[in-house]
């Protein structure tokens, strides 16, 4: 069941189409309260999300936008050593580009290359603290490393910016019994 819900994140991580701004888009405050507003359904939070993904991968430099789109198919193809080459051209044009970092730190993800991932899920949360994607990532890297109770604190930081994240808050259920059940 965890080998599909890293499956599963991972995926969700790779996916989004690139238009146009950034993490610095003044749109994202709006969808970030909406995310954590009471009266926000399941259905509408999964609109907010998508959009708040769309955001993400938006820059006005158009090579960098461009590299972008190449970037995510590299990764989608599994051509990850292309993939970081690509996501590590967009960083030298736009180091400020939070999701750069973040798709370069899974493509180091799927390598295995934990530590070269955990940096660059450090760099995007420096450059956009509310990126869940970057948060949950972490505990994804935690997770496969078998740190369960760090995975735990991670997916708890991801769900305090996105209370919709269904997938996370059953991982930290189960891993929460899991742990308990190694105390006793």
């Amino acid at each position: 069941m965890m080998k599909s819900l890293i499956s599963l994140l991972v995926l969700f991580f790779i996916t989004g189409s690139a238009v146009h701004a950034d993490q610095n888009s003044e749109k994202l405050d709006a969808l970030f309260d909406t995310l954590l507003n009471s009266e926000t359904t399941p259905s509408q939070a999964s609109v907010v999300t998508s959009e708040i993904w769309q955001q993400w991968l938006k820059t006005d430099n158009s090579d960098a936008q461009k590299l972008m789109s190449l970037g995510i198919d590299k990764m989608n193809a599994y051509a990850l050593d292309d993939a970081v080459r690509v996501f590590s051209a967009i960083i030298e044009i736009e180091p400020e580009f939070a999701e750069a970092w973040n798709k370069r730190a899974t493509a180091y993800y799927m390598m295995e290359k934990f530590a070269l991932s955990t940096a660059d899920v450090a760099e995007t949360i420096r450059l956009e603290p509310r990126h869940f994607g970057a948060l949950s990532g972490q505990g994804l890297i935690y997770l496969k490393t078998n740190r369960r109770q760090a995975a735990v604190e991670w997916f708890k930081k991801a769900l305090k910016v996105n209370p919709f994240m269904d997938n996370i808050r059953s991982s930290i259920e189960q891993l929460e019994q899991e742990l308990k059940a190694n105390i006793i």
